[in-house]
């Protein structure tokens, strides 16, 4: 459900897994491997969901960053933990 009364989107598991298996094949054309590090800063979506599981897919860590935070939070976090990759 969004942020909005009456937002909301249905999707099966079967779509959901689709799209988690598409995108850990995005990730993994990119070079990303298990044990690497993820930032993903995003507002609360689908595509959130998404790239958590293709993350977990695949054994790279993840880092939720809530897109309510400023660049400097953003920034700190990103070189705390190492991150490769940023998702936006």
């Amino acid at each position: 459900e969004g942020n909005e009364p009456g937002d909301s989107t249905k999707i099966t598991y079967r779509e959901l897994l689709h799209k988690v298996c598409q995108f850990a094949n995005v990730l993994r054309s990119q070079g990303l491997k298990k044990g690497d590090r993820v930032s993903l800063y995003l507002p609360m979506i689908l595509e959130l969901v998404i790239a958590m599981l293709a993350c977990a897919r695949i054994g790279a860590l993840h880092s939720i960053v809530f897109a309510g935070f400023s660049a400097d939070s953003l920034c700190e976090r990103i070189l705390d933990c190492s991150c490769s990759v940023l998702i936006t």
